[in-house]
């Protein structure tokens, strides 16, 4: 059977990307108000931008979740 694949309902709009983030490696005005933690986790947009920092994985699938988002660890 050759039947095209169009994709999964809604596309990849719908698909938020998880990664974790070095405290360090953050803007100097965003390290200071993270606090002692030394790694964040950053929600990203299928095209790349970026959506949220949040303080753990959980929280960001928990969020992407919430938002009717589909979340995908990405390293």
């Amino acid at each position: 059977m050759n039947t095209p694949f169009q994709g999964l309902p809604q596309g990849n709009d719908r698909i938020v990307y998880v990664r974790e983030v070095a405290v360090g490696d953050l803007p100097p005005e965003i390290r200071a108000e993270v606090g002692p933690i030394k790694t964040v986790f950053s929600v990203h947009g299928a095209d790349g931008r970026q959506l949220a920092l949040v303080a753990n994985r959980a929280l960001a699938f928990d969020l992407a979740r919430q938002h009717d988002f589909s979340p995908v660890s990405v390293h």
